[in-house]
């Protein structure tokens, strides 16, 4: 059952990750916050940064370092020279319902991704390129896959972890298996297992997507709101 959880650390996920359940995952200066440097590149500052907030995530990252800061709405000072910007929105399990039922169970090809799959889990996104991903994202969460023919083809897994919600991520199918029903499966698993444990279930979506939200949007996931994602370079040299 899915118990009465704060909306608000959805507006920071990253950063509740990192102080939260991806503590142990987490490098810090002060109030900045990252992801060692395997598992992700997000990072957080605190939602009121001041000159030394920034200062500490320039310290952390290093000069001319990615600072990719997912959906924090902070401004950075302007000799941060941006990267990307890209409009999203944050989707939610709403709740007020069931899940289907878990399609992980034996005989409907849908397995649970351990180490020994990373080989292929990162060329299945090299070939689909769902998003960030590095050698050590899978320790966010757990990842399920599709195999065919013992090849696979598609795959969904937990990433972001703020307290009482988990993000479901890296959707993605090869193009030759598209069409058959795998990532709606996929994220119908994860859902049951997220809200079996008493969380509930989000997920962020580039606004340009339309067929992946269309997905979401049938399996019962509500839009929360828009959200832009946005990295930036740090400065070459700290200022004086």
């Amino acid at each position: 059952m899915v118990t009465n959880v704060d909306e608000s650390v959805l507006d920071d996920p990253v950063g509740r990750s990192l102080s939260g359940p991806h503590a142990h995952l987490a490098r810090r200066v002060g109030r900045a916050a990252t992801y060692l440097a395997d598992v992700a590149t997000f990072c957080a500052v605190s939602t009121d940064p001041g000159d030394g907030d920034w200062a500490d995530l320039a310290e952390l990252l290093g000069p001319g370092a990615f600072a990719d800061m997912f959906s924090s709405p902070a401004v950075p000072p302007p000799d941060w020279e941006p990267v990307f910007t890209l409009e999203g929105r944050q989707m939610i399990w709403p709740g007020d319902g069931p899940p289907g039922a878990p399609d992980d169970e034996p005989g409907t090809g849908v397995v649970e991704l351990g180490q020994d799959d990373v080989p292929e889990i990162l060329d299945l996104v090299a070939r689909t390129q769902p998003g960030p991903f590095w050698p050590r994202t899978r320790e966010l969460g757990t990842y399920l896959g599709v195999r065919a023919d013992g090849a696979l083809v598609a795959m969904a897994g937990e990433r972001l972890r703020p307290p009482g919600w988990t993000e479901i991520s890296a959707v993605c199918t090869v193009p030759e298996a598209r069409g058959r029903g795998h990532a709606a499966r996929l994220v119908g698993a994860l859902t049951a297992r997220i809200v079996a444990r008493g969380e509930r279930p989000f997920l962020h979506v580039a606004e340009a997507n339309t067929t992946a939200t269309a997905l979401y949007e049938r399996l019962g996931f509500k839009t929360r709101g828009q959200v832009t994602f946005r990295g930036f370079t740090t400065p070459d040299r700290p200022r004086s």
